[in-house]
C-alpha cells in the first residue's frame, strides 16, 4: 500500500504561512488529480450532491472519508461545479441529493439536471453509480430527485452498483448503511492507495455536532413585531459558551425542540392513556408521556397513521381522499387539522401506547437561517423566528419549535442546538463587489448576518436589501437597526413593500420591476443577487420579477434572459436560501 502525505500548516511568519498554505493547497490538488501518475490503479471516486439545506453535502464529505480508507481517491464536488459532458467521463459516481420543494431539483442540481436530461445527453455506459436519495416522507413526491437521478443515468446506460437508498428526515443511520455497502464496491478490483490529510481542520476542534447538540442557554427572546400585529416575530440570541463552536454567516442553526405539554397531555386523554405507560423507544423503556414530549412527532399526522385512522375508522370521506392518491386533496382535507384533531374526529379508531407511538415519526429538529454575523458574535447566534399560532377545528394550535423557543425555553432549560453549514449562501469574497438582498418578512434574518459581515470586513461594497411585510406600523422588524446601517452608508439602497398599506397589494417584486434600471446595472457591475424566504409564492415571484427586469432592462429577448440567469447561478452570483 502507498501513502501520500499531505502536509499540515507550518508556524511561520504571516507571510511565509500564507506561501506555504498555497503550496500545499496546490500540492494536495495536484496530488488528487494526478493520482494516477502515482499508481496505474489508483480509483477516482466521483461524489456529486445536490443541496438546498446542507444535508447531502455533508453525507458526500462522510462517504468521502469512507472512501479514502479503502484506497479511493474521492473528488467531492455540488452539481452546479460540473457540466454533462464532465459526468460523461466520470466512470465511478455517487449521486447524493436532497428533494426540494414538492419533487423539485434542489438550487445547486437544476442545470445539471437540465442538461443530462436533454435528449442530446451524452451517453454514460462507462459509468457505474449509486443514489442516495434525502427526503421527508410528509411529501407526496419522496425523494423525487434522487429517483428521477437514478432513472436517468440507468436510461443513459449507466450501470447501478447498488440500489438506491431512499432515506427520511432521520437520514443519518441509513446514509452511513448506504455508504458502508457501496463504497466496497466502487474499489472492488483496485491495489489500494492510501491518501492521509493531516492539515489541521478548523471545523473539527468542536466535540459538538449533529448527533451530538450542544445544550445552548437561551439569553435573549424579544418581541420584534408590534403587540397588535397580524404576526409574532420574535428575536432570539443563543449563548454559544464553552462549546468551541464556529459558524458563518448563512449558516443555518438547527434547533430540537420539545413538544407543547398540553398538547401531550390531550392526545394522552383521546387515547385514553395516563402517561406512565413504560414503552420501549430506541431500545429502552422510557414513560410514555416523555416520550411524546421529546422523541415523536405528534403535531403533524404521518402517512402511516392517516392510513390506520381511514382502516379504523371505516370513515368515507377520509378513506376517499387517501384512495385518490392527490396531493391537493390531501392537502386541503388536512388544512387547520393536526394528529390531536383527528384522533378527536374518529374516536373509535382506538389505539394501545404500543399501536400509537409506531405510527408516528421521529421529532426532528427545525432549521432556522442565522441572523448574526459570527465574526462580528463569535459567542452567541441570533435567529428571527415567527411564531405559528393558530385557531382552528375549536381549538388553539401552534407550531412545533417557533412557540417551543417562544414559550418554553429560557435561561434555565438548555436548549439543543447545532450547526448546518451553507457554503454556496455567502457574503462574496470581494468586498468591493455589489450584493442585492431579497428578504420580505423573516427572510431578512441571513441578510442581518450579511450585513454585519460586510460592516465588521469594512468592505466597500454597495449594499441593496429589498424587505417588506403586511404592515409598515406593526411589520417593520429590525427598523432601527437599517436605518442606522442606511445613516452610516453600510446599506447603500433599502427598498421596502409593505402589502397592506395601501389598496394595491405592493411585494417586494414589484419594487424589483420599479427599479429594474439600476437592479440590472448593480448585475452588470458583478453583483450578487441573493433571495430568502417562501420557496411556494416568493421566490417564484421574486425568480420572474428577474428575469423581467433582464428582458426590459437588459435589452434582452426571454430566452437570453434565461442564459444570464443561468450564467448568474453558474458563477453562483443568484442564490436561494428557500423554504
Amino acid at each position: 500500500m502507498k501513502t501520500l502525505q499531505i502536509l499540515p500548516h507550518a508556524p511561520y511568519s504571516d507571510n511565509q504561512r500564507a506561501w506555504l498554505s498555497g503550496f500545499f493547497a496546490g500540492m494536495h490538488s495536484h496530488i488528487l488529480h494526478s493520482a494516477t501518475d502515482v499508481s496505474s490503479s489508483a480509483r477516482v471516486l466521483h461524489i456529486l450532491y445536490g443541496t438546498q439545506t446542507g444535508n447531502a453535502e455533508s453525507v458526500a464529505h462522510d462517504a468521502a472519508t469512507v472512501a479514502k480508507t479503502y484506497g479511493l481517491l474521492p473528488r467531492v464536488q455540488s452539481m452546479d461545479e460540473v457540466d454533462a459532458e464532465i459526468v460523461a467521463q466520470m466512470q465511478y459516481l455517487l449521486i447524493i441529493t436532497s428533494t426540494y420543494g414538492e419533487g423539485e431539483m434542489p438550487d445547486n442540481a437544476q442545470l445539471l439536471w437540465e442538461a443530462v436530461n436533454a435528449d442530446n445527453a451524452p451517453r454514460l455506459e462507462n459509468t457505474r453509480y449509486s443514489v442516495l436519495a434525502l427526503g421527508d416522507t410528509s411529501y407526496d413526491l419522496f425523494c423525487q430527485a434522487g429517483i428521477a437521478w437514478d432513472e436517468r443515468l440507468t436510461a443513459l446506460g449507466a450501470t447501478r452498483l447498488y440500489e438506491r437508498v431512499d432515506c427520511d428526515v432521520a437520514f443519518e443511520t441509513p446514509a452511513e448503511t448506504w455508504i458502508g455497502a457501496v463504497i466496497p464496491l466502487m474499489a472492488e478490483g483496485t491495489e489500494a492507495i492510501t491518501v492521509v490529510d493531516t492539515t489541521e481542520n478548523t471545523n473539527s476542534k468542536s466535540q459538538y455536532s449533529r448527533k451530538n447538540p450542544f445544550p445552548a442557554t437561551l439569553q435573549v427572546n424579544k418581541l420584534l413585531t408590534a403587540e397588535h400585529s397580524s404576526k409574532e416575530t420574535r428575536h432570539y440570541e443563543i449563548s454559544l459558551a464553552g462549546s468551541d463552536l464556529s459558524y458563518e454567516a448563512g449558516d443555518a442553526l438547527c434547533v430540537i425542540p420539545t413538544n407543547c405539554p398540553q398538547l401531550v397531555t390531550d392526545i394522552l386523554a383521546i387515547i385514553g392513556c395516563t402517561g406512565d405507560e413504560d414503552e420501549p423507544v430506541n431500545g429502552q423503556l422510557m414513560r410514555l408521556s416523555e416520550a411524546l414530549r421529546t422523541q415523536f412527532e405528534i403535531k403533524q399526522p404521518s402517512k402511516e397513521l392517516l392510513d390506520e385512522l381511514a382502516r379504523r375508522s371505516g370513515d368515507s370521506e377520509l378513506n376517499a381522499v387517501l384512495a385518490a392518491a392527490e396531493k391537493e386533496k390531501l392537502a386541503d382535507y388536512l388544512w387547520g387539522r393536526d394528529t390531536l384533531d383527528l384522533l378527536r374526529q374518529f374516536p373509535q379508531a382506538e389505539f394501545s401506547a404500543a399501536e400509537f407511538i409506531a405510527l408516528l415519526k421521529p421529532l426532528q429538529h427545525r432549521a432556522y437561517s442565522i441572523s448574526s454575523s459570527g465574526k462580528m458574535y463569535p459567542d452567541s447566534v441570533h435567529l428571527t423566528v415567527a411564531s405559528v399560532r393558530y385557531d382552528s377545528f375549536g381549538r388553539q394550535h401552534k407550531g412545533v419549535c417557533s412557540t417551543y423557543l417562544a414559550d418554553l425555553a429560557d435561561a434555565n432549560t438548555p436548549v439543543k442546538v447545532f450547526f448546518t453549514p451553507n457554503k454556496n449562501f455567502r457574503v462574496p469574497n470581494d468586498n468591493n463587489l455589489p450584493m442585492i438582498m431579497v428578504g420580505p418578512g423573516t427572510g431578512i434574518a441571513p441578510f442581518r448576518a450579511f450585513l454585519q459581515e460586510r460592516a465588521f470586513r469594512n468592505a466597500g461594497g454597495k449594499n441593496w436589501l429589498f424587505f417588506g411585510d403586511r404592515n409598515a406600523a406593526t411589520d417593520y422588524i429590525y427598523r432601527d437597526e437599517l436605518e442606522a446601517m442606511q445613516h452610516s452608508g453600510l446599506l447603500t439602497r433599502l427598498d421596502l413593500a409593505f402589502s397592506r398599506d395601501q389598496a394595491e397589494k405592493i411585494y417586494v417584486q414589484d419594487k424589483m420591476l420599479e427599479n429594474g434600471a439600476e437592479l440590472f446595472a448593480w448585475l452588470e457591475q458583478g453583483g450578487y443577487f441573493f433571495v430568502c424566504g417562501d420557496a411556494y409564492r416568493m421566490a417564484k415571484d421574486v425568480d420572474a420579477a428577474l428575469h423581467e427586469v433582464i428582458v426590459q432592462f437588459g435589452h434582452k429577448t426571454s430566452e437570453q434572459a434565461i442564459e444570464y440567469v443561468n450564467q448568474l447561478k453558474k458563477d453562483k452570483r443568484y442564490v436561494r436560501d428557500v423554504y
